[in-house]
Formats: structure tokens, sequence, C-alpha cells
């Protein structure tokens, strides 16, 4: 009978309001300038096909609704980035799915946070390198407590913030997406064979802005609740 040559660490999961059972994470994938107006403050139209990076699931911290977490600020970067996302929980796959499909392999959402090493992803880009160092570090992705779609029904509205130290960063509404969630997990899955238990993280509204060791984060979706925590 085979063995591990050494223990493995336990499966990511989420917990899932209302519930004792837990979500399994397999991948994290994320849209990037999904919303005009981020788009456009980081210096770009405004509009152009989705694209897409990953992060490792054990990037993900989860936060439970009505606690404070804390995440550790990370190391090799003097520009932190907050962004602001909605996640988007499959309980289905496949491949070249259509936005119909789409649809119904949403499980339920989350909120997220894509911490982002903004110098280490400029000098990336300069170089036309991979931005994992700046996307895919530990702790990168705190999330809140995941909601089935049969509590909050499909979420292609509803208003989306962030405050630091009790100021608004971060404001718009999930409509602003250039791309739908639906759209970009059927653009995904021409790429991708998606399967039970992907995340997908669909962009950020404008506002991004640095974190600073002590501050304190409140990021909130309108039929989510909220995400709270400290950086250490």
């Amino acid at each position: 009978m085979s063995q591990w040559v050494f223990e493995p660490e336990p499966p990511t999961s989420l917990v899932i309001e209302g519930s004792e059972l837990l979500f399994p994470v397999r991948r994290v994938y994320c849209v990037g300038r999904n919303y005009a107006e981020h788009a456009k403050e980081m210096g770009h139209s405004g509009r152009e096909a989705p694209f897409f990076f990953t992060k490792p699931a054990n990037a993900i911290v989860q936060i439970p609704a009505h606690r404070e977490g804390l995440i550790k600020y990370p190391p090799k970067t003097k520009s932190l980035h907050h962004e602001l996302e909605l996640v988007a929980a499959l309980g289905s796959g496949g491949t070249n799915l259509s936005v119909k499909e789409a649809e119904q392999a949403i499980w339920g959402y989350a909120i997220g946070l894509d911490l982002t090493r903004r110098d280490l992803q400029s000098q990336a880009k300069e170089k036309g390198r991979p931005w994992d160092v700046a996307k895919a570090f530990d702790q990168s992705a705190p999330m809140s407590t995941l909601y089935p779609r049969s509590y909050t029904g499909l979420l292609n509205t509803g208003l989306i913030f962030l405050d630091v130290n009790g100021v608004r960063r971060q404001q718009g509404d999930l409509s602003d997406m250039i791309w739908s969630t639906a759209e970009c997990i059927a653009e995904l899955s021409t790429y991708f064979e998606l399967k039970p238990g992907d995340l997908l993280m669909t962009g950020t509204p404008s506002g991004v802005d640095v974190l600073l060791p002590n501050d304190h984060i409140v990021a909130s979706i309108e039929g989510l609740g909220q995400l709270s925590f400290r950086m250490q």
C-alpha cells in the first residue's frame, strides 16, 4: 500500500453560510481589468476581451462573517494594493460552456480580495515576465464566508465597496463589470476544463490603492455581508 513521503497539507475549503458542510477549493482563477474605470486607472482603454491569471488555492485565507482576520504584510514590496472582488464558486464545470451553462455552473458567491504587490507587478510588466510574485504570494486572497446561490440568487447587480481605516476607497456596482460573471466563466472554459471547486475572482472596481501595516480593511458586497481584517 502506497504511503506519503510526508503528510500533505489539508485541502483548502470555504465555510458555507448556514451549513456545517465545507466547500472544497480546486483552483483559483482571476479576471484582469473587468471594470472600465479600474482599467482606465491602470492605463488601459476600459474595454477589452477578458484575460486570466491564477492564484494557488492555499493563498486563500478565509475570514468568516462577524470576525476580524489578520493578514501578514508580505515581504519584498513597498506598494501592496487592495483589489476587492466578487468570487464565484463553481459546482459544475466543463469546456466551451455557453453563457447560460456558465450561469448554471455557479454554486455560490463570496467576497474576496486580490492583494497585489503592485511594484513587483510593474517590474514584471516592464520585463515581460509572469505576474506570479505579484499576485500569487502567501495570504494574497482573503475571502469571506461562501453563500449558496440558492440563498443569494444570481448576482449581477449590487453595491460593492471597500473601506480602509473608515475611509471609502473603492465603490461600484456589480453591473459595472465589462463582462458579466457568466460571460467570464464561459470564456475561461475555452482555455481550461473547469471543474467543481473552481473559483473565479471577477475583477475590481476603481480606487485600488496602497495598504500599510496596521491598516483595517472592511469590504462588502450587497447580499454577502462583509469581510474584515487588519494588516499585521
